[in-house]
């Protein structure tokens, strides 16, 4: 059937000259337009919305239960590779919670294998029946100041920017070279405006004139909000909010109270970086809006920030709302509280019912996004740190966000001059080894408030450069830590006393892991559990994505890469020893 065959066969279905091909009844509709609760039943032929509230003949009749029937939920930012899940497996593991679409950065790969990372990402969510739609990264390397495994200009990215899949330019992280129209970040954003592309943005902590430079860059997103002063002052420029609610970086209910009925069509829901573990046991999107709605925000207002208004956002025609010609993209919830999903609708097709799926899909894996770790000859005096001041720089943990503080602190040093964890409490050595082109460079540095005690964790997710970071408090745990990383291709690693406690790994860029979101999930939670009982992690600090962003130098205020510290707030590296 050609295209206009079938829009003349939708438009009969509609006026009821033919049977449609699924009729829901028994249902409640919502209706995110006009903000209502409208009764069904739906009609849904090939694939498409074709009405409601009027009895159709059908094909085959669905009985809702008296359930409400919602657009399918709509992801506004995530990194997939956080989810330490394929694309494949990651559909499986949030289908069943209700969202149908997401707006995917592979920043984390592309950093990793440059565009044959993209084109992986792709390929595998093509054989699933999730919606992605990915945004090429704008930074990689995120700052000039990392070693990445790959350099991705704008004359890198037009070549995918045409590809089905690809909905604009991913988060520009960069916002100094956006400010001071740096050449190569300009060609990026003239790419996007060129290819009238949406450009999504990352600016924490900028304001006042600085940030309205970076607007003007025509950055239309921010998902890096964290007071409702910021959001505001972001909405009053225009900018669509994504309200992010991670594993790590929760930012939804501090940013509830700014949301208005004036400023709520400009808020989206997001999670950015979620754990497969997380997912599992509190769900995705529908997590946000249960969250939401139990702190006061009106379930419609909240479903329509889930739904229309990431679709709107990001410019998906036919998606986000529940109306002729609209995609069959649906979740049937039993309430407007819990948005526990009963069923879940791809195209009009049933895909998962109670939390189960209902349909398979092959998986895909490119031999150009495995053996992925590549590293210079180590020994353990790799990881020998001398000083030549007894006060130091010291990345401070806080636990349960991304931003580190900026400590100086005196330091005791041994007979050598160098520094040993052991006569410092409370503080641990941490290393980055450049693991993409085995150039042997690493980056040496303190943490404070991670309370390692003896042993080592080593791991290759490491944003945004995705180098290997090690923290220990003797140097040979350490170095075997490391060595079983690279072993397995990537992963996660917990050593003491020169035995592996436990490991996961992660072959797909050293990022991802090829088995089901289950298995990977029960080995992390193994791996957090170990983590605290036999090495004494800081309780409150997560044992393994505390690490993960150690390394990220677009947050504030300290990170280590692997060309060694580096000061956020300055934009610029920083001795670790201080001479006054």
């Amino acid at each position: 059937m050609t295209k206009r065959q079938q829009l003349n066969d939708l438009i009969d279905m509609a006026a009821g000259k033919k049977a449609v091909d699924l009729l829901i009844t028994n249902c409640k509709v919502i209706d995110v337009y006009n903000q209502q609760i409208v009764a069904g039943p739906l009609a849904i032929g090939h694939g498409k919305i074709i009405g409601y509230g009027a009895d159709y003949q059908a094909k085959e009749i669905f009985d809702a239960e008296g359930g409400y029937v919602m657009p399918g939920l709509i992801d506004g930012h995530v990194h997939i590779e956080s989810s330490s899940l394929t694309p494949a497996q990651f559909a499986r593991c949030i289908l069943p919670f209700g969202t149908t679409t997401v707006i995917a950065d592979p920043h984390e790969i592309a950093n990793v294998c440059g565009l044959d990372g993209i084109r992986f990402m792709l390929e595998s969510a093509k054989k699933t029946p999730l919606n992605v739609q990915i945004m090429l990264p704008s930074c990689v390397p995120a700052t000039p100041f990392e070693q990445a495994g790959a350099i991705l200009q704008a004359a890198d990215l037009v070549k995918l920017i045409n590809e089905p899949g690809v909905n604009g330019l991913g988060e520009v992280m960069d916002y100094p070279s956006v400010i001071n129209h740096a050449d190569k970040m300009m060609d990026k954003l003239w790419m996007a405006k060129d290819h009238d592309r949406v450009i999504d943005g990352h600016s924490p902590g900028v304001s006042g004139k600085a940030l309205n430079a970076y607007v003007m860059g025509g950055i239309m997103t921010d998902h890096e909000c964290s007071t409702p002063q910021e959001m505001i002052d972001r909405l009053r420029l225009g900018q669509y909010i994504l309200l992010r609610e991670g594993s790590t970086c929760k930012d939804l209910l501090n940013l509830l109270p700014a949301i208005t009925p004036a400023n709520a069509r400009r808020c989206v829901l997001c999670t950015d970086d979620r754990e497969a573990a997380d997912i599992l046991s509190t769900g995705h999107i529908n997590k946000s809006l249960r969250l939401a709605v139990e702190h006061g925000l009106d379930p419609l207002i909240a479903i329509t920030m889930a739904t229309l208004n990431a679709a709107e956002c990001f410019r998906l025609k036919n998606k986000g709302a529940i109306a002729p010609n609209y995609d069959a993209d649906l979740l049937i919830v039993e309430d407007l509280h819990s948005f526990k999903p009963t069923h879940v609708f791809v195209a009009g097709k049933q895909i998962a019912y109670q939390g189960q799926l209902l349909i398979d899909w092959s998986d895909y894996i490119s031999d150009s996004v495995l053996n992925s770790v590549r590293l210079a000859p180590l020994s353990a005096e790799s990881f020998q740190l001398p000083l030549t001041s007894g006060k130091v720089n010291v990345i401070g943990v806080n636990p349960g966000s991304v931003l580190t503080e900026h400590l100086q602190l005196e330091v005791n040093q041994d007979q050598l001059g160098h520094f040993d964890a052991t006569l410092n409490p409370g503080l641990n050595k941490l290393a980055v080894i450049e693991r993409h082109h085995a150039t042997g460079n690493i980056g040496l540095g303190i943490i404070a408030n991670y309370g390692l005690k003896n042993g080592a964790i080593a791991v290759t997710v490491a944003h945004d450069s995705h180098n290997i970071v090690v923290v220990g408090d003797n140097d040979q745990d350490m170095l075997t830590a490391v060595k079983d990383v690279e072993q397995m291709g990537g992963g996660f690693s917990l050593c003491q006393n020169g035995q592996i406690l436990a490991h996961l790994a992660l072959p797909v860029a050293g990022l991802m892991s090829d088995k089901p979101a289950q298995e990977v999930a029960q080995n992390l939670e193994q791996m957090i559990k170990v983590a605290r009982e036999a090495l004494d992690i800081n309780p409150q600090a997560h044992p393994l994505m505390t690490l993960v962003f150690m390394t990220l130098p677009v947050i504030p205020a300290l990170k280590l890469t692997s060309t060694g510290l580096f000061n956020v707030k300055t934009y610029q590296p920083i001795d670790l020893c201080i001479h006054d």
